[in-house]
């Protein structure tokens, strides 16, 4: 058995703007051993009263900034996450216990208020790591660093801070004791650290000491201690307090993670506060809801793919789309497999067009299968989501991507925006498309809308019973990605409820956090008639009910009529037609043996 390699020491870095950010990843950078990592982090606070989803603008300008300087440097590891919450550090502080994490740098707002909705005394006490605290400031200059510290747990780690902040600059050492009987020989960390220049012993008016010497010192580094101490405790408030209200040098604060040492550890938070439903919604709106930009660089793209050893292929379901596919298979072919390697396999997946949809396709050069052709053991439906679930056979890769082949405007980001929070988050199993939809009627464009069917019974069903997936855009959009290993376990339906059924059936096996949705921009397209909207509205009614059957035991569509009335309304013709609409729900493919077969 081969031996499980070490856990890399890992630095989070934890800050509520990019106005400095480079200054920030320079310091996590030099706390972080050259063999470690650093977690990018931002928090957006959003007031009591104030809606999560407020903070999705934000997050994402955040986010946007984090994975640019994540893409430039090898220690920063590719997942960037934005906490946006009442109490996003909180939040972050829960991400820790989860990772691992061994220090957290945070950019701290100072003892007088309250920084990613925790205050300081909360932080110090419920960080399960070693902590360093740093308020904005000219600490990321040339000068020297003033350390502050009685010794005991925070000795080393406010060393490693101080010289990590001093550069090439001296360090002073303030020693603070109880008394003069408790006054070390300091002689031993003078000759074992020389960047420690001068060492002075202070016993009384700590705070005023503190403060004459930060003149002389770009940043004041302290130690954190667990209790206010009997020394200097005045109506002034606490010593950091004091210090901060009487200087203008930058102050970092450090504590040590120590449980061995009792005097200096709290116990620590092991509750999660409840939250409503609608608070878990904003939230996931603000920090699951990307836009297609945030993965333009392709290169980058690629290479993240590579290191993670992934293979991605794109399905294109067609049926009579001789129009556009043409441009549909270029665009992504040229782009993304033949100019940047980041998509391993175009694959068409037709329904038997009778137009030239094939032969365009074959023309270049891509793999082109036939849905009934694929799997015959399992017979065949008629439907969308019939193509999509038999494509899963004859798909190669690791992550799986579908796009419409109907898009007219047709750009690269509508892969690289789907594919992008697959690589870049690992907890993400299923990525939905969202964009404007100008609808082309003829060679005109008709006004930007959020889909009729969408808006008239996709979205109101979720809202009355999948409140969860509330905030889901376009829960019907035909642009999504999924890791293989989530969609082989869930069912398609054949036809228009392909959609409707994945999201509820994925959120159910993954949860919410699951789920991410992307901004394609625009996605022109041409108009459907009515009639045929009102097929789809019929059938993904159906699939609403079913999964209901399913939640609460019940049996209604065995009582319901599965065929609709239509209404032809032509220049010579008035009538009613009938038509049978039934999806027919397939199983997990992970439970077909010829594609077991064929993975093994």
């Amino acid at each position: 058995m081969s031996e499980q390699a070490p856990t890399p020491y890992r630095v989070m870095l934890l800050v509520s703007d990019d106005q400095r950010l480079s200054a920030w990843v320079k310091l996590a950078s030099a706390l972080c051993p050259q063999s470690g990592e650093i977690r990018l982090r931002g928090m957006i606070t959003i007031p009591e009263g104030v809606s999560l989803s407020e903070g999705a603008t934000r997050a994402r300008q955040l986010r946007e900034s984090l994975d640019q300087i994540a893409r430039e440097l090898d220690t920063v590891h590719d997942e960037t996450i934005v906490h946006v919450d009442y109490h996003p550090l909180q939040r972050a502080l829960t991400e820790i216990a989860q990772i691992g994490a061994d220090l957290l740098i945070v950019q701290w707002q100072g003892t007088a208020g309250s920084t990613g909705g925790l205050s300081s005394n909360d932080i110090l006490r419920s960080a399960p790591c070693d902590l360093i605290l740093l308020r904005d400031g000219a600490w990321d200059g040339e000068g020297p660093v003033l350390l502050s510290l009685r010794g005991g747990p925070n000795l080393e780690l406010g060393l490693r801070a101080a010289k990590a902040l001093a550069g090439e600059s001296a360090i002073t050492l303030l020693h603070v004791a109880d008394s003069p009987r408790t006054i070390p020989n300091l002689s031993a960390i003078l000759s074992a650290e020389p960047r420690i220049t001068r060492a002075i012993t202070v016993i009384s008016r700590v705070a005023e000491g503190i403060v004459r010497e930060s003149a002389r010192h770009k940043v004041i580094v302290m130690g954190a201690t667990f209790q206010n101490p009997s020394w200097d405790a005045s109506r002034s408030g606490p010593l950091a307090e004091q210090i901060e209200s009487q200087t203008e040098t930058p102050v970092m604060m450090v504590r040590a993670h120590n449980p061995e040492e009792s005097a200096f550890h709290f116990p620590r938070r092991r509750y999660r506060p409840v939250e409503s439903l609608s608070t878990k919604v904003d939230r996931w709106f603000a920090q699951n809801t990307f836009h297609s930009r945030e993965f333009s660089d392709l290169a980058a793209l690629v290479a993240l793919k590579e290191r993670q050893g992934v293979t991605i292929s794109v399905g294109l379901p067609a049926l009579n789309e001789e129009a556009t596919v043409g441009k549909v298979i270029a665009t992504l072919k040229y782009v993304l497999m033949d100019e940047y390697p980041l998509i391993d396999e175009l694959v068409l997946i037709d329904s038997n067009s009778e137009d030239n949809t094939v032969q365009i396709a074959q023309d270049y050069g891509i793999p082109v299968y036939k849905h009934p052709e694929i799997l015959p053991e399992m017979g065949t439906y008629r439907g969308k989501g019939e193509a999509l679930w038999k494509s899963q056979h004859v798909l190669k890769g690791d992550l799986i991507a579908w796009v419409d082949t109907d898009i007219v405007n047709i750009q690269p980001h509508f892969v690289y925006g789907l594919v992008g929070p697959l690589l870049k988050r690992p907890n993400i199993q299923y990525v939905k498309g969202f964009y404007q939809r100008p609808i082309k009627i003829g060679d005109t464009l008709q006004a930007v809308g959020g889909g009729r069917v969408t808006e008239l019974v996709a979205r109101p069903w979720l809202n009355l019973f999948y409140p969860e997936l509330s905030g889901i855009i376009q829960p019907l959009s035909g642009e999504y990605a999924g890791r293989r290993s989530a969609l082989e376990r869930v069912p398609f339906f054949s036809g228009y409820g392909v959609e409707t059924g994945l999201l509820i059936d994925l959120h159910e096996q993954h949860g919410l956090e699951s789920i991410a949705q992307v901004d394609l921009e625009e996605r022109v397209h041409y108009n459907q008639p009515l009639v045929n909207l009102s097929k789809m509205s019929f059938a993904i009614q159906q699939v609403f009910i079913s999964r209901m059957e399913k939640r609460y035991g019940m049996q209604i569509l065995d009582k319901a009529n599965r065929s609709m009335k239509l209404i032809i309304h032509e220049p010579d013709r008035f009538a009613l037609d009938i038509a049978e609409i039934v999806d027919q729900e397939r199983p997990p493919m992970i439970e077909v043996p010829a594609y077991m077969t064929a993975r093994a």
